[in-house]
């Protein structure tokens, strides 16, 4: 006969109510029953003071340790006797073990792939810029506590205009930008809070409605459907959970009223969702920990297209609503326990069974190389971003892209990344092949062909494009190429013989990936694209048109690489690398773009675009020497000036040996002469911001690392700050 321990963190079993309905089952089930709590277990002699039900009421007896323990109670307040409860896991086999929070769920299920399109995307909110970059790109969204239970603390804040409407419980208050930048640092200063998109599942009569699924083992350890059961939101309320004020309903009368002919569809799907998430999660529970689970509870909605998306999963779901259904998830953890005490061995084979077969379908690591003229650090940051969200990804440094760094990132990488991603720098032939035979990638993306180093290459735009094929040529030759159709000098480069996939992105063609209504935003820029059959908005925290063509770079690689249209959306959300278009909002409403890492024509078109897109007043360019054009510099500062003409620049700045060829190009296509200055000499020019920045101008400086243009961001931070 099986003895089952129930162990509970409350001494005395009257205080829990369920305990009664155990021991009865039990009794029935043909098996011993006691209850007991870790104070009362005496390792020496193997024993436990427990409780016993007999004859209508609780008796104390010294009982020897069970086959199996019933693990339930609170883990916070058995937390504090978590080193007898180990020694007792040593001992004895327990049900019921820990999956984690709701975040540590979210990120074990994003690991693992399978159900990771049913996740809504989930953010720790690092601080209130995080949360604002969030709501810019999702409009609707939930705050709320990391750890929070029955319904509590949870925030649904929507954009309206300028300002952002906040509803907790049934309570919606209109705030400012300030006002719910203070709300946030306030919650945030109490604990940690997640955010994600807000998907709402609402009735005909505009009622918030989820569904429960409550999933257990059964006596032969199989995963059965203890009920699914609809929970309705009182009208006004957006939390459909009981504990505030929700109610419930019978699943197929609930179906047949809301979706009528799709009702019976709609159930088999519910009940193949529960049935393959509880087995993937016990999957994941044997992976990681050598453990099985037993119970889960998960809380999902439906959205317009009837999409399941998982809202939060339990390990300890309370009992349903109803009498009859306590009794079914009472008979199922007694009949599981009995099972658990018998089958430990069969249990532990399946478990070592499933490592090996994991261990045997490891597939091929993706190893992403970006090259380009222009682009490649901004391009990777968007890819690892979106990568991320679910896998472990080697990243390369900022900017680290020499055949040197290289080399030290193949050190570095290590079995347990489960993608790569690296830039490959070129200023000469052969320096991409040397890339290729350090780490040979098997997804390649070349950004666009352009005239940086172009001087190193005899101006000869081909010898260019040659020099970027070398990426071509050294990758897997059945790999998948990236390319940018809408860069006229990548028609130069030789695809001919290569064997693989080559994915198109662009704008303006009719390319594999292509964005259209492309906008400036405040902070970044908005643009819709097809992905996976639907067409979604898309947001970066970065502004520029050249800026898109790089988050093309990363959407397509991550949607060839089977991420949803929601994970790629979050990741977008990167940490934009420093120097690239930095904003400094300094006072008298003066806005400075720093854009001076790299500075070659086709990077400065791009930074005046974004000034002359930004700026509601006076706009202001101060432009740098673009080195390494050889002979064609002087052909390329003529376009330069006659570009910021063309843009209707209001002030032109120059800095730098021959760089006043620019503003003598500006002049002669119509530019006034008094609006144009020169300078070699970095003090006399910042005496001349000092005298000429006014309030509401836009400055942007644009310059390479090399000709130190930063020092010029920092002067005039300093000064307006």
């Amino acid at each position: 006969m099986t003895l089952i321990g129930m162990l509970h963190h409350r001494k005395d079993p009257k205080t829990v109510i369920k305990s009664y309905a155990y021991a009865a089952v039990a009794k029935a089930e043909g098996a011993r029953f006691f209850y007991f709590s870790p104070g009362t277990v005496n390792f020496v002699n193997s024993s436990i003071r427990g409780q016993v039900y007999e004859n209508g009421k609780w008796v104390e007896r010294i009982m020897p340790f069970p086959d199996v323990i019933y693990n339930t109670g609170s883990p916070e307040k058995l937390a504090k006797s978590m080193a007898i409860i180990q020694k007792l896991k040593e001992k004895i086999p327990f049900t019921t073990h820990s999956i984690g929070n709701k975040w540590n769920i979210n990120e074990r299920l994003k690991e693992a792939k399978e159900f990771s399109n049913y996740l809504i995307p989930t953010e720790i909110v690092k601080d209130t810029e995080h949360f604002f970059k969030f709501v810019t790109a999702f409009e609707k969204v939930v705050f709320k506590p990391i750890d929070g239970r029955k319904g509590k603390g949870i925030f649904f804040i929507s954009k309206s205009g300028n300002d952002f409407i906040v509803k907790k419980d049934s309570e919606s208050i209109s705030y400012s930008k300030p006002q719910l930048n203070d709300l946030i640092a306030s919650k945030l200063s109490t604990g940690t809070f997640i955010v994600q998109p807000y998907i709402q599942s609402t009735t005909k009569s505009g009622q918030v409605y989820d569904f429960r699924l409550h999933v257990q083992k059964n006596g032969e350890g199989k995963w059965v459907i203890t009920t699914i059961y609809p929970r309705i939101a009182p009208m006004g309320s957006i939390i459909a959970n009981i504990n505030n004020g929700g109610f419930t309903n019978y699943l197929d009368p609930f179906l047949q009223q809301e979706f009528k002919e799709d009702a019976f569809n709609i159930r088999r799907t519910l009940e193949h969702f529960s049935l393959a998430l509880a087995n993937h999660l016990d999957e994941l529970q044997m992976l990681q920990y050598g453990e099985v689970i037993d119970e889960i509870g998960v809380d999902v909605g439906l959205d317009e297209n009837s999409k399941i998306w998982i809202y939060e999963v339990n390990w300890r779901p309370g009992c349903p609503p109803a009498f009859y259904l306590e009794l079914d998830v009472v008979i199922n953890t007694i009949r599981y326990a009995i099972f658990l005490a018998k089958n430990q061995k069969t249990i532990k084979e399946k478990i070592n069974a499933l490592k090996k077969k994991i261990a045997e379908e490891k597939k091929e690591t993706p190893i992403i190389a970006i090259t380009g003229s222009a682009g490649k650090t901004t391009s990777k940051a968007f890819l690892a971003s979106i990568l991320s969200k679910k896998w472990n990804v080697f990243e390369s440094k900022d900017y680290w892209n020499t055949t040197e760094h290289t080399k030290k990132h193949a050190a570095e990488i290590t079995p347990a990344h489960e993608a790569v991603v690296l830039e490959y720098g070129m200023a000469y032939p052969g320096v991409i092949t040397e890339h290729c035979s350090i780490l040979k990638p098997n997804i390649s993306i070349v950004t666009n062909v352009g005239l940086a180093h172009v001087g190193n290459f005899g101006g000869d735009i081909t010898k260019v494009a040659h020099a970027k094929s070398e990426l071509i040529h050294g990758m897997d030759q059945n790999g998948v190429l990236f390319l940018n159709k809408d860069d006229l000098n990548s028609t130069f480069l030789e695809t001919q013989n290569f064997k693989g996939k080559i994915i198109t992105i662009g704008i303006n063609s009719a390319a594999d990936y292509r964005a259209y209504d492309v906008e400036y935003a405040d902070t970044g820029m908005n643009f819709k694209m097809k992905l996976q059959g639907q067409e979604v908005m898309l947001f970066i925290p970065i502004l520029g048109e050249h800026h898109v063509y790089n988050a093309l770079n990363a959407i397509a690689v991550a949607d060839y690489l089977g991420f949803t249209p929601m994970e790629i959306k979050l990741g977008l959300l990167f940490k934009k690398p420093p120097r690239r278009l930095t904003i400094y909002n300094c006072r008298d409403n003066i806005t400075l773009i720093d854009d001076t890492v790299h500075s070659h024509p086709q990077g400065v078109r791009a930074a005046i675009d974004v000034l002359s897109n930004i700026g509601k007043h006076r706009k202001i360019a101060i432009i740098g020497q673009m080195r390494e054009l050889g002979d064609l510099r002087e052909e390329e500062y003529r376009k330069v000036g006659e570009y910021v003409f063309d843009k209707e620049i209001d002030l032109l700045i120059t800095y730098g040996f021959r760089t006043e060829e620019i503003g003598a190009q500006a002049k002669a296509k119509g530019f006034p002469a008094n609006n144009v200055y020169h300078f070699t000499n970095r003090d006399q020019l910042h005496e001349l911001l000092v005298r000429t920045v006014k309030k509401d101008d836009t400055i942007l400086v644009k310059g390479a690392s090399k000709t130190n243009m930063f020092d010029t961001v920092k002067f005039l931070d300093q000064t307006f700050r």
